[in-house]
């Protein structure tokens, strides 16, 4: 009986508190508080739904010390929109500012990738690393910049990746990725170089889009794209840098930064040409044109999450 009682208190206090925090921690669109809905239905997917939803779960799990991770990635396509900045603003998170492109600051860079991991896992893992799973990854982001330190990387609006597990423990553990799951991801490559990428949210919360892209000489640029780079190469030079993911948590007065190593050479760089298809993309970027490039291979290193008061 006193056993059965002590479970009734703990569950009626979780209960109280999940709920205290939700009206603390209301839903958002984008972000780390947008709300999880797996692909699956009936009473596993409500079950995931409920534990990727709660509040206390990661509040508890948040403050686990986050270990290096390492991937061998490949076949990394960029999709990138150069929009007017006030259509970002909203998207940036309180004590953070957008970095602004252009004359006068006038326009921003949203962009998503898509890569297939290379046995994505614990580097202490150290050779057993290759016992990992390698599912397919798109990461949704904007460029902010930390007025107090100056540091300056990018934001994550939405993450997924087809695999459950990882993307549960990435939701739970880590402040800066917003993680959801796809219900299909394809990540193509012909001998031509021609390129097919899918990603399926089926009934989730994870963000759609169809690309079929071939390569080409230089994409075509739009006039708020010229206005911001002189050549392609320099907008490589902006884009593709990802050391530094940044996201804030208000009630704890602080920035988190999640340093990263993904070494790129902008002649890795393989420009793409074809047709985007995402309503997810278009929600943000508007009719904006698309500027894509590949990237064929890439060592990935997650190295250490550090904070900075806001």
């Amino acid at each position: 009986m006193l056993y059965a009682a002590v479970v009734v208190v703990v569950l009626v206090l979780f209960g109280l508190l999940e709920v205290a925090l939700r009206r603390a921690l209301p839903d958002e669109r984008w972000g780390r508080l947008a709300r999880w809905r797996h692909p699956w239905r009936g009473p596993i997917g409500r079950a995931l739904d409920a534990i990727a939803n709660g509040r206390v779960l990661g509040a508890i799990l948040e403050p686990l010390p986050e270990l290096e991770m390492r991937s061998d990635i490949t076949d990394v396509v960029y999709v990138s929109y150069v929009v007017p900045a006030e259509r970002l603003l909203p998207l940036v998170p309180p004590g953070l500012e957008l970095q602004r492109l252009g004359p006068d600051g006038r326009y921003a860079l949203f962009s998503f990738l898509t890569y297939r991991h290379g046995h994505f896992g614990f580097a202490l893992l150290g050779p057993l690393r290759r016992l990992m799973p390698s599912p397919v990854q798109t990461n949704w982001r904007i460029h902010v910049r930390d007025p107090r330190t100056r540091y300056e990387g990018i934001t994550f609006l939405t993450n997924a990746i087809d695999d459950t597990t990882m993307a549960l423990g990435a939701r739970l553990i880590s402040e800066g990725m917003p993680m959801h799951v796809l219900s299909r991801a394809r990540i193509e490559r012909e001998g031509s170089g021609r390129m097919h990428v899918v990603l399926d949210p089926g009934r989730g919360s994870a963000p759609d889009a169809e690309l079929t892209l071939a390569p080409c000489a230089t994409p075509k640029t739009s006039a708020a794209f010229d206005a911001c780079w002189p050549t392609f190469r320099a907008f490589l030079a902006y884009a593709v840098p990802q050391n530094r993911a940044m996201s804030s948590q208000p009630r704890k007065h602080r920035v988190s930064r999640q340093e990263i190593h993904i070494p790129i050479a902008l002649d890795a760089c393989e420009p793409l040409e074809g047709t985007v298809v995402s309503r997810a993309a278009a929600e943000i970027a508007g009719d904006a044109p698309a500027i894509c490039f590949r990237v064929p291979a890439v060592a990935f290193r997650f190295k250490h999450e550090a904070h900075d008061p806001m």
